[in-house]
């Protein structure tokens, strides 16, 4: 969430597709679901990062794409992959918790709950979203890092940490509620669209023009969700890049950036056509890269 800033499935509802999202069968206790997300997920992370910094700043402080990328520039190019390893962490724990959790809790739900297919694997969807949140502090530590207010302070990931440390374990957790409500709706509508998604594209006959169809229905599912949910994100990163002080509600916030941005929905929306591309790339790379390693481990 979307980012925030993921998804998959087994066995054929919410994701079945006659194009093949992969039939996969988690109920043998095999990880390797929990392995090929993970492995999208760097594969992703390393690829898309500076596009992603270049958002960051938009998001943070509402400026136009030009002057984000001049502000890149300025800092150099040995800062431009600083503060990768948060989110480097971040994605590839989250993803692999996100696809193998979601397998294995739909698994277990579908044999001991009485519930419809589809009831049972939103259920699960959630559940995964909610416990990727556990990792919020790496999240927390990727604003800080990416935000240039605050290059003076530390410069590192341990540093932040460090930081962070004298204001409690609360510190770390800050931004947690966008981030359950991104998760949890995002992963119960990627689960689900994703394999009706791909049902509509041609008929896929060769494995090169699965990994294209699997791009396409990941790529344009993420860029949806991306933009459905980038006026959280917007709130979330300004929650996210202050250090002490009180714990503003989300709302009190968003009625801040609201006025600051002369109370107009696109002024929310800036960067958001950026986030869209973004979000189109990540999840095309994601998702094809996660179901051509399901078929090749």
């Amino acid at each position: 969430v979307m980012d925030s800033e993921a998804h998959e499935k087994r066995p054929p509802v919410l994701t079945s597709s006659k194009q093949d999202i992969s039939p996969h069968i988690t109920n043998d206790g095999e990880m390797k679901h929990y392995l090929c997300g993970c492995c999208a997920a760097f594969n992703n992370v390393a690829i898309t990062y500076p596009i992603q910094k270049v958002l960051f700043r938009q998001q943070l402080y509402g400026i136009k794409t030009r002057d984000a990328i001049l502000q890149l520039r300025r800092d150099g190019f040995r800062n431009l992959y600083r503060g990768i390893l948060p989110p480097l962490m971040q994605k590839t724990t989250t993803l692999a918790l996100m696809f193998g959790l979601y397998e294995d809790l739909s698994c277990l739900l579908h044999k001991h709950v009485s519930a419809p297919e589809f009831a049972t694997r939103g259920v699960a969807a959630v559940l995964a979203g909610t416990t990727e949140a556990i990792f919020t502090p790496l999240e927390r530590v990727q604003t800080l890092l990416q935000d240039h207010k605050h290059h003076d302070k530390f410069t590192n990931t341990y540093q932040a940490f460090k930081a962070l440390k004298c204001y409690g374990i609360g510190e770390y957790y800050r931004g947690l509620a966008p981030i359950l409500f991104r998760n949890g709706l995002s992963n119960v509508l990627f689960f689900g669209l994703r394999g009706p998604i791909k049902e509509h594209l041609p008929t896929a006959t060769t494995p090169s023009a699965h990994f294209v169809n699997d791009f396409i229905s990941g790529g344009l599912l993420g860029a949806m969700l991306g933009f459905l949910f980038f006026p959280i994100n917007v709130v979330k990163t300004r929650i996210q890049s202050q250090i002490g002080g009180e714990f503003q509600s989300f709302p009190k916030v968003f009625q801040k950036i609201w006025l600051e941005r002369d109370r107009k929905l696109i002024n929310l929306f800036r960067g958001a056509h950026l986030n869209y591309h973004r979000s189109l790339i990540s999840w095309g790379i994601i998702n094809a890269t996660y179901e051509f390693l399901l078929k090749v481990i």
